[in-house]
């Protein structure tokens, strides 16, 4: 027996759904820079963990000119182009304010040679990912490895900081849906580049969500004693 013929409004709806999913994620990740730079700002700190935003920084200008210069003006360029403008934002208060979280016996300089360093190296392995796999799957594989590394490193910086100053639910819920959604693209639906769901993307993207949850969890838990006026101690 032949399965139901698909009508054209139900391909328009298939063909709909990766582009609302590109939509959420776009939004979402400006959502995290904005509120980053302004907590950045407010609370004379960075709010972004340094080695993520290298990578992002790297990734973000190498995929908006090699993105244009393949694919021209279309959306995903102009999306990268938006958060490398806002990564810049970031990285301002970064070398701004970032030097109270190096520590205090090295002398300054050092402090600008470890950050430029981390700025090299970035751009070293999300070259490396473009070489190796293309600009599309490499693209990818970078992405969500680097984003599994943030979603670690942001229960990191609460456990230093022992305090939620630079950080905010906004980027927490912000980060973590705006992973899921490229998480459904390109495990669930298969993405630009793929033939089919990838399942190593979809692994890394589910251990994004677990991490990003925890980091909500405890977040929530530690913005809650801040308000109550009680002592914060973040321990696992």
């Amino acid at each position: 027996m032949r399965g139901a013929q698909r009508t054209p409004a139900d391909l328009m709806n298939l063909a709909a759904f990766p582009l609302f999913l590109v939509l959420l994620c776009g939004a979402c990740w400006t959502l995290v820079y904005l509120d980053g730079i302004r907590l950045g700002l407010r609370d004379r700190t960075y709010a972004i963990p340094f080695w993520a935003l290298a990578l992002n920084f790297a990734w973000e200008l190498l995929h908006s000119v090699l993105g244009y210069q393949q694919m021209g003006p279309v959306l995903q360029v102009w999306i990268n182009a938006v958060w490398f403008l806002f990564d810049c934002g970031i990285l301002y208060t970064y070398f701004r304010y970032g030097r109270q979280w190096f520590p205090q016996h090295l002398r300054p300089c050092w402090f600008m040679l470890w950050s430029l360093l981390g700025l090299g190296v970035a751009f070293v392995i999300q070259h490396a990912f473009i070489a190796e796999f293309g600009r599309s799957v490499g693209g990818a594989y970078g992405a969500f490895l680097q984003n599994l590394l943030m979603s670690m490193l942001f229960i990191g910086m609460l456990v230093e900081r022992g305090g939620s100053a630079g950080q905010s639910m906004t980027i927490a819920v912000s980060k973590w849906v705006g992973t899921l959604a490229p998480t459904i693209l390109f495990g669930v639906l298969g993405g630009e580049g793929f033939n089919g769901p990838n399942r190593f993307i979809l692994v890394i993207g589910l251990l994004c969500s677990l991490f990003d949850l925890i980091y909500i969890a405890i977040l929530a838990q530690t913005k809650a004693r801040e308000r109550r006026g009680e002592a914060v101690a973040v321990m696992f």
